[in-house]
């Protein structure tokens, strides 16, 4: 797997805004799961900081996460719509057992569990449809025909109506 700067940037950037999506609806999941964990205030605590370190460094893990599923995704052997969800529920599955050393009072709490597996999938689905989206398979924008872009940067008009576009 070679490393693709442009593809591990965009992977970045769709893990940053899926994190903050994530941060976005808690309020209304600790609503419906009964369950008032919040992920920015427990890194906060974590770092014996303010809140807004906490926000930042759950951006920053989102950026981590989305630029290495970046370098990991078109090698999933699934149908791309489903590897950002599976990748986000794998995640929660693999940190979940982390809870009982640093949050021990939601550690067996069904409702915690059911609160962060749907925190994952939603991270999951915004990172996934993301990042498809940044980095398409095809390379994405088709390569730019000399002839029809003039120096303004508008395009060639001899070349517009040249070609009956």
């Amino acid at each position: 797997m070679a490393f693709d700067r442009t593809r591990t940037l965009r992977g970045a950037l769709a893990g940053s805004v899926a994190a903050a999506v994530w941060l976005a609806q808690q309020p209304l999941d600790k609503r419906v799961f009964g369950c008032d964990h919040d992920d920015a205030e427990l890194l906060a605590s974590l770092l014996k900081r303010p809140l807004a370190a906490g926000v930042a460094l759950h951006v920053q893990n989102g950026a981590v996460f989305g630029a290495l599923y970046a370098a990991a995704a078109p090698s999933l052997p699934v149908p791309p719509v489903l590897r950002g969800p599976l990748a986000g529920l794998a995640e929660h599955l693999a940190t979940w057992p982390a809870t009982a050393l640093v949050a021990p009072g939601l550690w067996g709490s069904r409702r915690a569990f059911a609160q962060s597996a749907w925190r994952h999938l939603v991270f999951g689905v915004v990172l996934g449809e993301l990042e498809r989206r940044l980095n398409p398979p095809d390379g994405g924008l088709d390569p730019v025909d000399e002839a029809a872009v003039a120096s303004n940067g508008h395009g060639s008009a001899a070349h517009l109506v040249a070609s009956g576009r």
